[in-house]
């Protein structure tokens, strides 16, 4: 297969390469690929709000090794009660003392705590999660607005290294897969498609460095560094391919890079 991938250029033969990306993307964009994964998480619940909540901390944790990320959110939600929207929004600060020996790679207790109170802050002052990322005319405006108003809440400066900054050149890949998660609606089973203040035609793709190789191997991303340029690059190229939900193609990237070595 890969001998025959690298025949096939955009500018070659934009048909076959098209047709392999959305068969690969149909191949992973299934609900068996939910068990093994990070979106797992929010996936254990009903409510939207507690969907979301659960799937933005699951999101920001998720680096590393997949069972790492998901024993991780597991214990968090653990420890938020199996009620994720309801410990957020009407815990007092005493009740963060549950975090207190919490540590995930570089995501520490305090850094969890000032996650959960600037997500209460966002939920009593602008009334969901979904209104802290509404409004902005892209998704990169919509990732800078969210950023901002989490930092409206009280928190240490440590913390502000865990929520990517695009302004700065951040791949931002966390806060754009947790996008994809909200905003696609296919029914198959994996993203949730229960947020319209971004359409599918706005979402930029995940890139980490799975997904950026495999791009680069197959002519569709020339930048070699993993920024936010790249994923602006990437994305404006999936967009020819489908205009309408570029993102789909995260699963084709990803799935090629994981399970196939590609």
């Amino acid at each position: 297969m890969c001998e025959m991938l690298n025949k096939i250029t955009p500018g070659e033969e934009p048909g076959s390469l098209k047709e392999f990306l959305d068969a690969k993307a149909d191949d992973y964009n299934n609900a068996w690929f939910v068990a093994n994964d990070p979106v797992s998480i929010p996936h254990r619940f009903s409510r939207n709000d507690d969907i979301e909540i659960s799937a933005l901390i699951t999101a920001l944790i998720s680096w590393g090794n997949r069972k790492a990320i998901i024993k991780a959110a597991s214990g968090i939600m653990e420890r938020l009660d199996h009620a994720p929207a309801d410990f957020v929004m009407n815990h007092q600060p005493g009740d963060l003392s549950v975090f207190d020996d919490f540590r995930y790679r570089t995501f520490c207790s305090s850094d969890l705590c000032n996650l959960i109170a600037g997500l209460q802050h966002i939920l009593k002052t602008y009334g969901s999660l979904e209104a802290g990322f509404a409004g902005a005319g892209n998704t990169r405006d919509a990732l800078i607005q969210f950023r901002q108003v989490l930092f409206e809440a009280p928190h240490l400066p440590r913390f502000e290294k865990h929520i990517s900054n695009v302004s700065k050149g951040s791949a931002a890949k966390r806060l754009n897969m947790f996008l994809r998660w909200m905003v696609r609606s296919d029914r198959r089973g994996v993203d949730f498609g229960i947020w319209k203040c971004i359409t599918p035609a706005m979402l930029m793709l995940p890139l980490d460095l799975h997904s950026g190789r495999v791009a680069r191997s197959l002519g569709l991303l020339s930048r070699n560094a993993n920024d936010w340029k790249a994923v602006e690059e990437l994305t404006t190229v999936l967009r020819k391919l489908d205009s309408k939900d570029p993102a789909r193609y995260d699963y084709a990237l990803f799935g090629l890079g994981i399970y196939e070595n590609f």
